[in-house]
């Protein structure tokens, strides 16, 4: 299934100062990690029988003990999640095309931003153990912020820190919640679609402002920001 990329008309001429991307789906390819984590922490808390993974990853975008309410699940699951997250971080990989944008739009001067679902420590974690970490000005967990995805404060709390207004930002993301956290700021949302989400329908459905099939993608809409 195809789609066009495709930007939205009035924030065209408005030139990018800053990109925010979610994490896992969009710089990292960590769902493998991710099923094996909840696989084990499932089994270890809530006992035999298959480990609901894919309602999981429907949920992506949200903090761990959110997802556990709105599943049902026991929240003393995510101390071995966590544990075995880390334990596996070594088999997360980073997307073909991501160093290469990351290099491109540091050069071209955008400040760059993570907003994830993860823990804001487990996410700077594993971004300096990838070598990724020094790129980005900030990165910002769910328990960094008052109310996390899809609520707007992560965004905003991105926005705040980099010093770039809502209409000179856009955040990538790969899940409905994603372009919600962005929307709700004011902010152009892009999907991500290098990594098939679970539901491909339904994050259209939510109104990305801009649809990516490849990382590289993202470059056509950020050019470098003119010097003063």
């Amino acid at each position: 299934m195809a789609f066009p990329v495709l930007d939205r008309p009035d924030t065209s001429t408005s030139v990018r100062h800053a990109v925010i991307f979610d994490l896992d789906g969009v710089v990292v390819d960590s769902f493998a990690v991710m099923s094996k984590a909840f696989a084990i922490a499932y089994a270890e808390v809530v006992g035999d029988g298959p480990a609901p993974f894919s309602e999981y990853r429907r949920h992506l975008g949200r903090y761990f003990p959110d997802i556990m309410r709105i599943m049902n699940l026991p929240p003393t699951m995510e101390e071995p999640f966590v544990r075995e997250s880390y334990r596996l971080a070594d088999e997360v990989r980073v997307f073909d095309g991501i160093l290469e944008v990351l290099l491109t739009l540091r050069v071209r001067g955008l400040r760059l931003a993570v907003a994830t679902g993860k823990s804001g420590p487990r996410a700077r974690s594993l971004l300096d153990r990838l070598g990724l970490l020094p790129f980005f000005a900030h990165v910002i967990g769910s328990d960094e912020v008052a109310r996390p995805k899809p609520a707007p404060d992560m965004v905003r709390h991105a926005l705040d820190l980099l010093d770039v207004p809502a209409e000179r930002a856009i955040m990538i993301g790969d899940a409905p919640t994603d372009l919600a956290s962005a929307q709700s700021a004011g902010v152009a949302s892009a999907a991500a679609l290098w990594a098939p989400p679970e539901d491909v329908d339904e994050l259209l459905a939510s109104g990305p402002d801009v649809v990516l099939h490849h990382p590289t993608d993202l470059l056509a809409l950020c050019p470098a920001i003119p010097a003063h």
